[in-house]
């Protein structure tokens, strides 16, 4: 009986590491896609039993689509001058202009011409200690405030969408040789996942 508990418990752990990460990341998909798709959530009337049909997918569709010819009127049809123009009056408008730059600085971070998470660093947070961090060199200079010689880093918390920037002296920061999705990966995972091809570039 108790070798018969140990199989089950053995093939119930190794079950859990298969189906855990897999259900963990359907879900996470499953409730993008659902709140895309609520955006623009379509349902039509049923005539018979005076109900609602709701189309999976099709909100979500729309989504895309309209969010895809607004990037194609952007980039072919309108000049830069009046994007340039929109996008003043909008920053000039009071609250408005912060949400709007954070958010738009934010995306343009991961996405698009000017991604900012792509150099991955070593921060020394305690020299005495030998104590570091990994993160993400975002600025390289900070002229504008007087401290030309410090680089801003953002490291990501493990497990969690948030994060700390430090603002360090040159010195204090390193490059390291690997890509910023593994570091992003490694970050994530609070260390514990690493690629082979990362272990042997070491």
């Amino acid at each position: 009986m108790e070798r018969l508990l140990k199989a089950f418990v053995n093939y119930f752990v190794r079950g859990l590491l298969f189906v855990a990460p897999v259900g963990f990341t359907i879900l996470i998909l499953y409730s993008a896609f659902d709140f895309v798709d609520s955006i623009f959530r379509v349902s039509f009337a049923s005539g018979t039993r005076n109900q609602e049909i709701v189309i999976p997918g099709l909100g979500f569709l729309l989504v895309i689509g309209i969010t895809s010819l607004i990037g194609f009127v952007f980039s072919q049809l309108l000049p830069n001058t009046i994007q340039i123009w929109i996008e003043n009056k909008i920053k000039n408008l009071p609250l408005v202009k912060i949400f709007y730059s954070a958010f738009k600085d934010l995306i343009s971070a991961f996405i698009g011409d000017k991604k900012k998470f792509k150099t991955p660093v070593l921060v020394t947070l305690n020299k005495e200690n030998n104590i570091r961090k990994l993160g993400f060199l975002t600025q390289e200079s900070f002229d504008e405030i007087g401290e030309d010689d410090s680089v801003a880093v953002y490291c990501p918390h493990s497990y969690a969408f948030s994060g700390d920037m430090f603002i360090l002296p040159k010195e204090s920061v390193k490059p390291v040789n690997i890509s910023a999705a593994e570091a992003m990966k490694l970050i994530v995972s609070g260390g514990v996942s690493m690629s082979e091809s990362t272990v042997s570039n070491e």
